[in-house]
Parts: C-alpha cells; sequence; structure tokens
C-alpha cells in the first residue's frame, strides 16, 4: 500500500490547469481529484530510491476555487487521517479569472527549519508558519495568489540538532564534511524536515510556489570565485554534494517552477520518466551542469495576466575567471534580456526574481566592487591575495562583486521600463542578506526610465543575525559607512555606477514577508513580520505598507 511520505505542494497554477508535487513511499499511480470535477493522475518516477510524481491537474474552471485531494493507486492520502495532526481547512486550487484581476505575491527567503522539539524557538517564530496559521484560522485574511521562495529553502551546511544526530547515525561526522549534507539521501531528509511542519505543509498545497535556490541550498558562498572553486573541487567530498545538490534541487523544486508545456518538453523530465530507475539520467545531467553551468537552464519565466516574473538563476550560471568575471554567462544573459524586452507593452509590472540583491548599503557595494578591481590586479599580486582572503571572509560576492553584470542590469531595467509603453514598475525581489528594506535608484545620467524602479529584499523566513552583523548592516547604511565606501572605490579604481540610489524603508529585522499586491498599473507593498505573542503562537504584524505606483497608463 502506497503512503503520502511528502506533499502535496500546488506549483503551478494558471486559469485552466496546474500542477501538484508528492512524494510516495512506493511505485505508485498519484492522482488528484477536484471538487468541481477535475483532476489528473501521473505515475511516479524515482529518483534515489525515492518515489515522486508532478501530477497534471486539467479542467479547471477560470475565476473558481475547488477543493482536491490526492489519491495514491486509487486510495485517499491527503487530507491526512491523522487525529493526532492539527486540523487544517481542505486544500485548494484557486483560478485567476481575467488577466486584469489583482494578483497577491508574498515572497521572502533563507527558511532554516529545525524539527519541533517543544523548546523555544531560538531564531524566533517562522513566518510561514505564522502565515499559515492566519489563513487557517481567519476565513477572510488575505491570500497570497503566489509564493516566491527566493533561496535557501534548505540550509545543507548548518543542520538542525535532529539531523545532525540522523547524519551521525549514517557515517562518522569526524570525516569530511562533517555535520553537513553528504549525499541526495541526506538532501532528502532535508526537504522532509522543512516541508514535513504542518502549517508549512499545509501552506504549500493551498498555495501555489516559485522557487529559485540561492548559496545555502548546496553551501555557503557557492561559487564565490575561481580560486574557491578550485579549492573545493580538489577535496574528496565536493563533487557528490553539489551533484547531489542540483539533483534534489531539479527534484523538489525546479520541475514544479514549470509550466505543463514545458515540461513536456523537457528532455531531462523525460528521460527519468521513461526508466525504471531515473537516478543515472538526473546525475548524469546535474554533473554536467556542475562542470559545465551553460549545458543547463534554472531560470524561468512566469507571467501572471499582466505581471511577468523573471527568475533568475545567480549561482550555476556564473563565470569566475578574474579577467572575464560574470554573475551571468552570455547565454543566460541573453535569456534575460531577451525575456524582459519580449513584447513591449504587453505587461503592467515587471518583476526580476533574484536572490542576491541587485542594490545593496552603500558600504557593501563598494567593497565589493573593489575586491573585484583588486583580485584581478588592479594593485598587484599582494592586494589581489588580500582581497580575495577578504571576499570569501566577508561574504563579498553579490552583483557588485561583478561589476559588469552590475551594468548590464541596470541597463536592462532602465531600458525595459522606458520606451513608448513602459511598465508602471521594474521591482527587483531579492534576499540573502537577513534583514529587509527598500532602496531607490536615480540614475546619473540621461537613461532614467520612465517606470518607477525599486529594490526590494526581504529576509529570512526564519533565521537570526548576529547583534553585530545588524550593527555592520545599519552602518553600511549610515553616511559615514558611504563615506568609507567612496575610499574604497578611489583605491579600487571602480568608477562610479551608472546610478545612485537611497534606502527609502527600513533596514527590518526579523522573520519576516514581504507582499506586492498589483492591479492593473497599481502596485501597494507590506512588510509584515512574525511576532511571538503572550501566552503562545505568533502572529504577522504589519510593519510598513506603501504605493509604489498609483495611475493610469503612460
Amino acid at each position: 500500500m502506497a503512503r503520502l511520505r511528502l506533499g502535496p505542494l500546488l506549483r503551478y497554477v494558471d486559469r485552466a490547469a496546474a500542477t501538484v508535487w508528492v512524494e510516495a513511499g512506493r511505485p505508485c499511480t498519484a492522482a488528484v481529484r477536484c471538487a468541481d470535477g477535475a483532476g489528473g493522475e501521473s505515475r511516479t518516477f524515482q529518483v534515489g530510491g525515492h518515489h515522486y510524481a508532478l501530477i497534471p491537474v486539467t479542467g479547471l474552471t477560470p475565476g473558481t476555487e475547488t477543493a482536491y485531494e490526492v489519491l495514491l493507486d486509487g486510495r485517499r492520502v491527503w487530507p491526512l487521517d491523522d487525529p493526532a495532526l492539527p486540523r487544517f481547512p481542505p486544500s485548494t486550487i484557486r483560478t485567476p479569472a481575467d488577466p486584469a484581476d489583482a494578483l497577491r505575491i508574498s515572497f521572502g527567503s533563507c527558511r532554516w527549519a529545525i524539527s519541533p522539539t517543544g523548546r523555544r524557538d531560538p531564531m524566533g517564530p517562522d513566518a510561514l508558519d505564522t502565515l499559515a496559521v492566519r489563513l487557517a484560522t481567519e476565513p477572510d485574511a488575505e491570500r497570497p495568489d503566489v509564493l516566491v521562495l527566493l533561496g535557501d529553502q534548505v540550509y545543507a551546511d548548518m543542520v538542525s540538532r535532529a539531523t545532525r544526530h540522523r547524519l551521525a547515525a549514517r557515517r562518522d561526522l569526524r570525516e569530511p564534511p562533517g555535520a553537513q549534507v553528504a549525499d541526495y539521501e541526506e538532501y532528502c531528509a532535508l526537504y522532509d524536515e522543512s516541508w514535513r511542519d504542518p502549517e508549512v505543509r499545509w501552506l504549500l498545497s493551498t498555495v501555489p510556489s516559485c522557487m529559485i535556490f540561492d548559496d545555502h541550498d548546496v553551501i555557503d558562498d557557492w561559487h564565490t570565485s575561481a580560486a574557491w572553486l578550485a579549492e573545493m573541487r580538489a577535496t574528496p567530498w565536493w563533487n557528490e554534494r553539489v551533484v547531489s545538490g542540483l539533483m534534489s534541487y531539479w527534484v523538489y523544486q525546479h520541475l514544479g517552477n514549470l509550466p505543463p508545456d514545458e515540461l513536456a518538453a523537457d528532455p531531462v523530465y523525460a528521460a527519468v520518466r521513461a526508466s525504471p530507475d531515473g537516478t543515472e539520467a538526473l546525475r548524469a545531467f546535474a554533473a554536467k551542469a556542475a562542470h559545465a553551468p551553460e549545458s543547463s537552464r534554472w531560470s524561468y519565466r512566469r507571467d501572471f495576466g499582466r505581471v511577468r516574473l523573471l527568475m533568475v538563476d545567480t549561482r550555476v550560471g556564473r563565470v569566475l575567471e578574474e579577467s572575464r568575471r560574470a554573475m551571468l554567462d552570455a547565454d543566460e544573459e541573453g535569456w534575460l534580456r531577451e525575456q524582459a524586452l519580449d513584447g513591449p507593452g504587453s505587461y503592467d509590472h515587471l518583476l526580476i526574481g533574484t536572490s542576491l540583491p541587485w542594490l545593496l548599503p552603500h558600504l557593501i557595494h563598494d567593497a565589493e566592487a573593489w575586491s573585484a578591481a583588486l583580485t584581478r590586479g588592479e594593485r598587484g599580486g599582494r592586494w589581489a591575495r588580500l582581497a580575495e582572503d577578504l571576499r570569501r571572509r566577508a561574504d563579498l560576492e553579490h552583483w557588485p562583486a561583478f561589476p559588469a553584470s552590475f551594468d548590464a542590469l541596470t541597463a536592462l531595467i532602465a531600458q525595459a521600463g522606458s520606451g513608448p509603453r513602459p511598465p508602471a514598475s521594474v521591482c527587483v525581489l531579492s534576499g540573502d542578506v537577513h534583514h529587509a528594506y527598500i532602496a531607490e535608484p536615480t540614475w546619473r545620467s540621461g537613461l532614467e526610465p520612465t517606470a518607477r524602479v525599486l529594490q526590494l529584499t526581504c529576509s529570512p523566513l526564519h533565521n537570526s543575525i548576529p547583534a553585530v552583523v545588524r550593527l555592520g548592516f545599519r552602518f553600511g547604511w549610515s553616511r559615514a559607512g558611504r563615506a568609507l565606501g567612496r575610499r574604497f572605490a578611489r583605491h579600487g579604481r571602480t568608477g562610479q555606477a551608472a546610478v545612485d540610489w537611497e534606502r527609502t524603508g527600513g533596514p527590518w529585522f526579523g522573520n519576516q514577508l514581504m507582499t506586492l499586491t498589483l492591479r492593473g498599473r497599481d502596485a501597494t507593498l507590506r512588510l509584515d513580520r512574525a511576532q511571538a505573542v503572550r501566552g503562545g503562537g505568533a502572529r504577522l504584524r504589519t510593519v510598513r505598507e506603501l504605493t509604489i505606483t498609483r495611475g493610469t497608463r503612460t
């Protein structure tokens, strides 16, 4: 008898179709049955001894909400029938009715999961847990139409106490990589720990999600530099780690990002499903992606009516040679440009999802550009070695650490936000830096776009940040930090960026979630923070609300 091991996760949803991801305990036929008669089924595929299905759901009616069940070999396994677990409302699929309907996108990053212990959570209330409780207990609460998760959905290099015990039962933690994930099976345990949380499990079953990785999905500061990569490749454990990381990301996160027509045309998906055991087909793909990044694409595009979301891979596709260092290789940069400029006037809002912020505190921006200049030899070999060491110690590996890519993204945003039929807004959605803020750029020359452009950064969903790092971020945004940054820029001969920017909101610290509400050419933003309440539990408290755009077409 097949059991539901993990899921369901509601992933892609459009006006008439959806996909639902599940992990089963054995090979079986997985099916979704909706209350309105819609549904679908798929045979499971096998990777690493685990069994998965991405179930296509068809026959949905635009503008409706329908409850659904999951069946394995004809037996209902969702909703769970376990009186020991919390009770939640039925999982539903809500389809949009009209492209002009309001769209709510909630986003954030960096969710470190811990197994329940009954002890006080050292990280504070989980923002996704708290959102789930609000939606489950308040029928009139605003529900996101999609969750955008911007990286660090799992932490392969910083595991919980419970996961550490599991690892110790499998192998000697005195041997590298120690108390970190080593292989595919251990990655599966991470996803199990993160997504089996009852509140998050229900939330992901009823709110569609878009995901992209960041560094901790594999390892801290993944692909920082060529020297870093050479050192990692010299270790006996790195190849298995990165290949398993990409395999598990493909199964647990990437597949669900894709619409049904792209899935149907995906050769890797076809190869994995065609084999009784797709492990080797997926391993070959992941190994090639790890060593020849140009062979794969992890970025993707989603259109929600007149809102375009571009989710950008800022990890695998990096070019690390110091002489031509780039956040995106030429093919990836061309793809991003093509998608952003496709169909002028066809969208009212352009959202660029990049786990790493484009606009950072000024001191950090200048320090990253300085380190990039010195490591390519601007001040000689001694300074190059010092800058490489500092780059790794201080995590100087965001967009400004790839100056040509920063300039290219800046120019693309200006171009996409201009022209005879510009969008109302261009927003860069990011996480990673364990605080939230809003930054607004101004162009130094005559390239100012018509659209309103904002950097919207929200992190973490569930993590913490040391007090000294908080002080560092505050200083980085200060006038004194900006002045120090200019000294870095002069020493590195980095020149002046095409944009200046001001922090117009934040910095805010804590476990938090941002929500964009987009209706026509209007856009509003809300930041909610998870806050513990007396007597137990938590609630989301609104910290900031902002009108981004209001008005008619220009």
